[in-house]
């Protein structure tokens, strides 16, 4: 859904404007965030000439080189970022700092953006610009991220409580691949954070008091980073647990069909040894042959099966 949003400081006040043309009737100074949403090219067009930036288009914002993803000039900075929606798919968004107004640039509705709105409301004295706004979504980006990876950890502790030897089937595998993926796209997720953010720290348009939250990001990123890769080498733990297990119902029943192999092959010897069709065997003629050759395969049968349980094979 397309939505312009214009956040501004008027006596005291934080006031939200849905209209392009209150940049006409507030002075820029006032204003410090400007989040479009899917907006039409007629707003972007006219944001470009008001305040003398460009707006990328979708496919630029998507660029993963490093050029790419943060630019800056003597007064402006460009950050070009992921953010991740509940379902794992990525959204590309792009913010544009000039004259401590901050120009966001995205094109689906994303939570960390609604609770950074309510963040500002709730302290409106606390966010004075535009860099103090685009610091405070990338730490609700980061607490969002810290609790996906929480979720991520709690999906891994459960399947590992049901990875039972009875119960190894296709559907565990499949399982353990798909939260692989989504530990691998959490992890790009931060990473790409972290980029953005360190370029930022180095910056020197950034305010110096707004230094020392980037350093925190920066720092809770990094920890984000080690509880994936924990996550992951749980998941690599649990794969390898998976084919072992795979392995050892492998390896019973081809230890059945051994065994059932080795307790018929002394009794088929016997039946082949009796229908041979020769004129002179000695129990051809005899009254229990039958019955000889019976016993003899059934002694021979529980011989092998108490030898297999004297050895421990049962």
């Amino acid at each position: 859904m397309s939505e312009l949003k214009l956040f501004y400081h008027d006596e005291g006040r934080l006031k939200m404007s849905r209209s392009i043309e209150t940049l006409k009737t507030v002075p820029l100074s006032k204003f410090i965030w400007i989040d479009l949403n899917d907006v039409t090219e007629d707003i972007e067009d006219q944001l470009e000439e008001f305040l003398k930036i460009y707006i990328q288009e979708e496919e630029e914002i998507e660029e993963i080189e490093i050029s790419a993803r943060y630019m800056q000039t003597e007064d402006t900075i460009v950050a070009n970022s992921h953010f991740m929606h509940d379902n794992y798919v990525m959204e590309p968004v792009s913010f544009i700092l000039k004259n401590n107004i901050l120009v966001s640039v995205r094109y689906d509705n994303l939570k960390s953006f609604h609770e950074t709105v309510r963040r500002i409301y709730a302290n409106p004295r606390m966010f004075t610009s535009g860099y103090h706004v685009l610091t405070s979504l990338l730490e609700t980006r980061v607490e969002f991220d810290a609790d996906m990876i929480e979720d991520m950890t709690q999906q891994i502790t459960i399947l590992s409580s049901t990875l039972k030897d009875d119960e190894v089937d296709d559907d565990m595998l499949i399982s353990i691949k798909n939260l692989q993926e989504k530990t691998m796209q959490i992890r790009e997720n931060i990473i790409d954070k972290q980029r953005v953010v360190s370029n930022m720290l180095k910056s020197d348009l950034f305010p110096t008091e707004l230094k020392p939250k980037l350093s925190m990001i920066i720092k809770d990123i990094n920890s984000l980073i080690e509880h994936t890769n924990f996550s992951f080498d749980r998941l690599d733990y649990l794969q390898d647990t998976f084919l072992g297990l795979v392995n050892i119902q492998q390896n019973k029943i081809i230890k059945i069909f051994t065994i059932v192999s080795v307790i018929f092959m002394p009794p088929t010897l016997i039946a082949s040894m009796y229908g041979m069709n020769f004129k002179f065997m000695p129990e051809l003629n005899w009254q229990y042959g039958y019955f000889f050759a019976i016993g003899l395969m059934v002694l021979c049968v529980l011989a092998i099966l108490w030898f297999f349980r004297w050895k421990k094979w049962l």
